[in-house]
């Protein structure tokens, strides 16, 4: 994760929640310095103590308002006027000094924040007698971002002076210890090893399932796959792009919303294809060839989006990851093609263990996604959970009608529908993981975990559903 130079300043800020720490030097064109330090309150009957706030080393999270390099002339002043950016803690609590001069005594003080999920502004007030010339502005951080602020001073209905060049930058406070990321722990779960046998097993079983007529006719119509691809790296990111917008989610949980939405079907598709009627050999294919075409899509799609957004961070794809995906699901299907060859009766007996293997394999999964995405998704704003139980439904519709406005048959249609539905969540991580430091990236990475638990909850519902509506059919 590469640094850059910041303008760095001094100003005052009052509060009693952020931690004591050594300020830097500074000279007149520049100030340094990565701490925040306790000064003594001069008004003691407010409860309150000066603090002194200069910004830390910089965060992958940035305004994408430009931050002015030079003092603006006006009446209002944040501390000493030296500084147009301050550092504050997450979930923590706080007061703004701003000096109007004499014009605090009869003015009003506005003060706006334009990203109200990084910083609330609760309430401005004049100061006490111990602090002339004052106002006080309440603040409450959230999530880590940038939160530009707009201040505005009136005085009989006039503007006298406005500003907004402002902001408060909300760093992430960091354990005391860290001992890897959640992705880390994926790889040591428990449950893992006693699912990765019966996935094997399983995906054998779905080699047993692929029909070689349908992979021939696959080869001269591959309207099914393009429509996958065209749904997975097209119409997903836009959708997550512009969910984001209408959200007003924060540009980390956006930026992970959007790469959740560029990647590849998940391997799961063709299980749920099987369960729900579905072309298991197109559920193959498509998965296949939409995580091939994921090493150039993905980053193109991921890239034009987080632009958007004003995220100029490179994304590291994972190449590795993204081979070992293929060589997971072609090794196993390929071995479950030769036992269907050369040893019928096996294979006839790995097809009677296909179902109840599968939905073991939807279980366990689910179960893992939840310890998995615990701590990460233990403060996760609404919106982003209205976002991850939106985009699997969204996905779902959009590929059913891209596959009806084809005239598909109603088996493609139906795994159209769950390959575009259904995103390969853990590649989105590992991108998200592998690109940012560690407090960005488990911020970030809340949207594949929550797309990957809804995703999985909805589609153990559909096949729960699915079940009942085939048994009460047959009753009936």
């Amino acid at each position: 994760m590469q640094s850059f130079p910041w303008f760095i300043f001094l100003g005052c800020v009052l509060s009693t929640t952020l931690t004591q720490a050594i300020p830097e030097n500074h000279n007149e064109s520049e100030q340094r310095a990565d701490s925040i330090t306790d000064i003594p309150a001069v008004n003691q009957g407010l409860g309150l103590s000066f603090l002194s706030v200069t910004p830390p080393n910089p965060s992958t999270w940035s305004s994408s308002l430009p931050l002015p390099t030079h003092k603006s002339a006006g009446i209002l002043q944040i501390g000493d006027g030296c500084c147009l950016q301050y550092d504050f803690p997450e979930h923590s609590r706080g007061v703004i000094v701003i000096s109007a001069g004499s014009a605090a005594h009869s003015a009003t003080l506005t003060v706006l924040s334009l990203d109200t999920s990084v910083l609330e502004i609760l309430n401005v007030s004049r100061s006490a007698e111990g602090l002339p010339g004052k106002f006080l502005a309440q603040i409450k951080s959230g999530m880590a971002g940038m939160a530009p602020l707009v201040l505005r001073l009136q005085q009989q209905g006039s503007v006298i002076d406005e500003r907004g060049d402002f902001s408060i930058h909300v760093v992430p406070r960091e354990a005391p210890e860290y001992t890897g990321s959640t992705a880390s722990h994926f790889s040591e779960s428990p449950l893992l090893y006693a699912l990765l046998p019966l996935l094997f097993i399983n995906k054998c079983a779905f080699g047993c399932k692929v029909d070689l007529e349908v992979l021939k006719g696959l080869m001269g119509r591959p309207h099914p796959v393009l429509l996958g691809i065209l749904g997975q790296f097209v119409l997903m990111p836009l959708y997550a792009y512009l969910l984001s917008l209408l959200l007003g989610l924060s540009q980390p949980l956006a930026l992970g919303l959007v790469v959740t939405c560029s990647s590849p079907g998940g391997g799961g598709g063709y299980l749920y294809s099987l369960l729900l009627g579905g072309d298991v050999t197109l559920a193959i294919s498509m998965t296949l060839v939409s995580t091939v075409a994921a090493v150039g899509l993905m980053p193109l799609s991921s890239s034009l989006y987080g632009h958007f957004l004003g995220v100029h961070q490179t994304l590291h794809i994972p190449f590795f990851k993204i081979l070992a995906t293929l060589l997971f699901i072609a090794v196993p299907i390929s071995t479950g093609m030769v036992i269907k060859w050369k040893f019928p009766q096996v294979s006839r007996l790995l097809l009677l263990l296909i179902k109840p293997f599968s939905v073991l394999l939807m279980v366990g999964g689910l179960v893992m996604a939840y310890q998995m995405g615990s701590s990460l998704l233990s403060q996760v704003p609404t919106t982003l959970v209205v976002a991850g139980l939106s985009v699997p439904l969204v996905g779902l519709n959009a590929g059913y009608l891209l596959a009806s406005c084809l005239k598909l048959p109603i088996a493609h249609r139906r795994t159209v529908s769950i390959e575009v539905g259904v995103q390969n969540s853990l590649l989105a991580l590992a991108v998200l993981q592998l690109s940012f430091q560690r407090a960005e990236a488990d911020l970030s990475s809340q949207a594949p975990f929550l797309v990957a638990l809804s995703g999985t909850s909805e589609m153990l519902l559909l096949v729960l559903l699915h079940i009942s509506y085939k048994k009460l059919k047959d009753y009936l």
